[in-house]
């Protein structure tokens, strides 16, 4: 029996939480080993895979060291991990929840300072006046260093932080912060603001694939299975279904006929983006093909996947 495909999914929080609730949309319902407490599950209707529950942090070690096939983690986390995350991980998809982003801040009491050129400027008369770089408190070290650098800001040092980031500078500890944040509320409750342009990552939960290790090709067959759920269920939340009388076809698909150079399909009435869906209803209408009704489907299936296509030729090139 082949090997099964390791799976990690967040141990704990709101993230969890979140990751159940999407798998089961999707159909799989996590199964615990070892009680609600256990730290491995499976999934029903998905054989083939063993579900491991880590932390986020390491789940993003484990997709870049090769010890996880795939796993749900903060693109954040990611990309801590290297400029060149991209050549060891693959992001499959965006999850559309986890969101936060990771920022430059400074104290809302310099009110001069606004953007990455200002800190440039802060930074230089900081130097020269006390013989000493900027400080910048931060867990996000790899990303601090190559935004910076992007903006051509070099007089500062770096103050790893592993408590409360946004309290650094009130403690006397740094004077910018680089954390990621949801509302900005515990930012400003700290006295500091975002610099206008120093959004570095807008990060959400991504379903990552590593490249590092190896996979058979039955644990891509798991691979397959699952991507073929999920992207069924978040393309039929993106359409709905135009359906009209029989006697009338001729008219509607007449009616509907620029929509489908625009992408929709014809299925038993027309399958279309739902933000096409009233001006082809009206469309419907002008032409007299009535009653139209709509429908919204729960998955909708396609043979082929572009993402997995794009997996596969990188694993296996």
């Amino acid at each position: 029996m082949s090997a099964p495909m390791i799976f990690a999914i967040p141990s704990k929080g709101r993230l969890k939480d979140q990751v159940e609730a999407w798998l089961a949309e999707c159909g799989f319902k996590l199964e615990m080993s070892g009680g609600a407490r256990g730290y491995s599950a499976e999934l029903s209707g998905l054989p083939g895979v063993s579900v491991r529950l880590l932390s986020a942090g390491d789940i993003a070690a484990g997709l870049d060291s090769g010890e996880l096939h795939l796993g749900v983690t903060g693109e954040d986390l990611l990309r801590e991990r290297g400029e060149d995350m991209d050549e060891r991980v693959m992001l499959l998809r965006a999850l559309g929840f986890g969101r936060a982003d990771l920022v430059v801040t400074a104290p809302k009491s310099w009110l001069d300072v606004d953007t990455m050129a200002d800190i440039d400027e802060v930074g230089h008369a900081h130097l020269a006046k006390t013989g000493r770089r900027l400080r910048v408190a931060t867990k996000y070290v790899t990303q601090t260093r190559a935004f910076f650098a992007r903006h051509g800001v070099a007089d500062y040092r770096i103050v790893e932080s592993s408590g409360a980031t946004e309290g650094a500078p009130a403690a006397g500890a740094a004077e910018l912060v680089v954390d990621i944040t949801t509302t900005g509320a515990t930012l400003a409750a700290n006295g500091l603001k975002i610099l206008s342009d120093g959004v570095i990552l807008k990060s959400q939960a991504q379903l990552t694939a590593s490249l590092i290790t190896p996979w058979t090709d039955g644990q891509v067959d798991s691979l397959a299975r699952l991507l073929s759920v999920v992207e069924a269920k978040g393309r039929a939340a993106r359409l709905a279904t135009l359906v009209w009388p029989a006697e009338q076809d001729a008219a509607g698909q007449a009616a509907v006929a620029p929509f489908v150079g625009q992408g929709a399909r014809r299925a038993n009435g027309a399958l279309l983006a739902t933000a096409d869906l009233f001006e082809a209803a009206a469309a419907l209408g002008a032409a007299g093909v009535e009653p139209v009704t709509v429908s919204r489907p729960d998955y909708v299936f396609e043979s082929r996947s572009a993402v997995l296509d794009k997996l596969r030729q990188r694993l296996f090139r």
